[in-house]
C-alpha cells in the first residue's frame, strides 16, 4: 500500500530521524520505495551522568536505539550516520525539563525535544548537508494552503496515534522542509507494512517513558541537577493554613492526589505549586476546575498572528479531550493568549501544552502559564471572579 507524502518543495534527498523504532523505521522504507535519495540519521542524546549500561537497552536515546537503526539501514540499502548531540540535549532538553520543575511547573520533554533538537537543531544540520527535507515518524500531516500563502499543519489520519499535539512549535521556516511519511497511515498498518518487508523492528513495542528518567522516577533527574527542588516544605490548604509538610515540590503536580499524605476525610489535591513559598497548595476537587487559562511562547502556525477573537477546540493534555474555547488577543502581546472555555476544564498544569484546532488544522499552540489575578479580575469580570477569589486564597499567608 502506497501513500501519497505531502510537503512543500520538490526535493529528493531526505535524511530519515530513525530512533530505532518500527515508526521512523517505516517513514524511511517508504521513502525508498517512492524513489526518495534517503539517508537514516539517528541522534546519539543518552546523557553522559547516568549509567551506560542502562542506556544500552533503552528503547530510545541509548545504544539499543543506534544498533536497531543501522539493522533496519542495511535492510533497506540505505547510509546511516550517528550524530553525537548529547550536549545539545542536556542544553535544550534536560536542563529546561529540570528547571521548570523547580519553578513549580510541569514539563512535557518530548514537545521540548521536538521544539529544540529535532526541528531545530537537527533540521539546520541536514539542511547543511544540502538534504531538501527532514522526515521523522510522526502522526501528522504538512499541507500547503495557497488562499492563506501558508504552510499547514494537521491532525494525523489514526486519530488514536495523532502526534500534532507534540509538534505545534513548528513554524513557517521549517515546515517546508518536513517530511510526515506516516501522516494518512494508522498504526496497524505501519507494523503490517514492517512485517511484509521484514524489518527487524516491526514488533517492537512503543517507547512509553521518558528517555533519559532512570527506571522511570523523574525526581532522580531532578535530585541530581537541581537538589533545591527536593527540599521540604508546607502543605497549605485554600486558606493559607498549614496543613502538612511535602518531600520537595519537583515531586508534585496540579491534579495530583496521590502520596500527600494528609488525613482530612475527604479527598484533597494539588491546586498550586508555589515556588516562591516552597509550598504545595491543596483544595478539593471543585478547586482545580479553570473557565479562563493564560497560555504563554504561543506559536502561530495556521495564522499570522491572533487579532481578534477566534472560535477554536483547545486540547490541555495529549491524550486528553478537545474542549470548544474561545482565544482573547492580549494587546501589545502577540506571544500571549486568554483561553476562554465553553466549559470548564479540570486542572489545567502549568508547563504543559495547549493546543489550538479547527478542525483538522493545527491554528497553533502555547505554554499554559498561571493566570495572575488582577489580569484575570481586568479582562473577564464576573466570569473569572471564581477563580480569582481561589487563587488569592491559595496565596494568603
Amino acid at each position: 500500500m502506497t501513500k501519497v507524502l505531502t510537503g512543500g518543495t520538490q526535493g529528493r534527498r531526505v535524511a530519515v530521524a530513525m530512533s530505532g523504532g518500527v515508526d521512523s523505521s517505516v517513514a524511511a522504507a517508504l521513502l525508498v520505495e517512492q524513489g526518495y535519495e534517503v539517508i537514516g540519521m539517528t541522534m546519539n542524546l543518552w546523557p553522559s551522568w547516568l549509567p551506560q549500561e542502562e542506556g544500552a537497552t533503552r528503547t530510545c536515546c541509548g545504544l539499543s536505539a543506534i544498533e536497531d537503526a543501522r539493522a533496519v539501514c542495511r535492510k533497506l540499502g540505505i547510509r546511516h550516520y550517528v550524530l553525537n548531540m548529547r550536549e545539545a540535549f542536556q542544553e535544550g532538553v534536560i536542563e529546561p525539563f529540570s528547571r521548570e520543575y523547580i519553578r513549580g511547573r510541569t514539563p512535557n520533554p518530548c514537545i521540548l525535544c521536538n521544539r529544540v533538537i529535532k526541528f531545530e537543531v537537527l533540521l539546520s544540520k541536514v539542511r547543511g548537508l544540502g538534504m531538501d527535507f527532514l522526515a521523522t515518524g510522526h502522526y501528522a500531516r504538512v499541507t500547503y494552503d495557497g488562499k492563506r500563502g501558508r504552510y499547514l499543519l494537521l491532525r494525523g489520519k489514526d486519530r488514536q496515534k495523532d502526534q500534532s499535539y507534540v509538534l505545534f512549535g513548528l513554524t513557517q521556516d521549517q515546515l517546508p522542509y518536513v517530511l510526515f511519511p506516516l501522516g494518512e497511515w494508522t498504526k496497524e498498518e505501519v507494523r503490517a507494512y514492517a512485517r511484509r518487508l521484514g524489518l527487524p523492528v516491526a514488533d517492537k513495542p512503543d517507547s512509553q517513558e521518558i528517555c533519559f528518567v532512570p527506571r522511570g522516577n523523574y525526581t532522580e533527574v531532578i535530585r541530581l541537577l537541581h537538589p533545591e527542588g527536593m527540599k521540604p516544605g508546607p502543605i497549605l490548604d485554600l486558606e493559607g493554613r498549614e496543613i502538612g509538610q511535602h518531600q520537595g515540590i519537583a515531586r508534585y503536580t496540579v491534579g495530583q492526589r496521590r502520596g500527600l499524605g494528609l488525613a482530612m476525610g475527604k479527598p484533597m489535591y494539588v491546586v498550586e505549586v508555589d515556588p516562591e513559598r516552597n509550598a504545595v497548595i491543596v483544595g478539593p476537587e471543585e478547586a482545580l476546575t479553570r473557565e479562563t487559562i493564560l497560555a504563554e511562547e504561543v506559536n502561530w502556525i495556521a495564522i499570522d498572528a491572533l487579532v481578534e477573537e477566534m472560535e477554536v477546540t483547545a486540547r490541555i493534555r495529549h491524550a486528553g479531550q478537545e474542549v470548544p474555547a474561545r482565544l482573547v488577543p492580549i494587546p501589545g502581546r502577540e506571544d500571549r493568549v486568554l483561553v476562554r472555555f465553553s466549559t470548564p476544564v479540570r486542572a489545567p498544569t502549568p508547563g504543559q501544552a495547549i493546543v489550538f484546532y479547527d478542525g483538522e488544522v493545527i491554528v497553533g499552540g502555547g505554554t499554559i502559564s498561571r493566570l495572575p489575578d488582577r489580569l484575570c479580575a481586568i479582562l473577564h469580570g464576573p466570569s473569572a471572579r471564581r477563580e480569582e477569589s481561589l487563587s488569592t486564597s491559595a496565596r494568603a499567608t
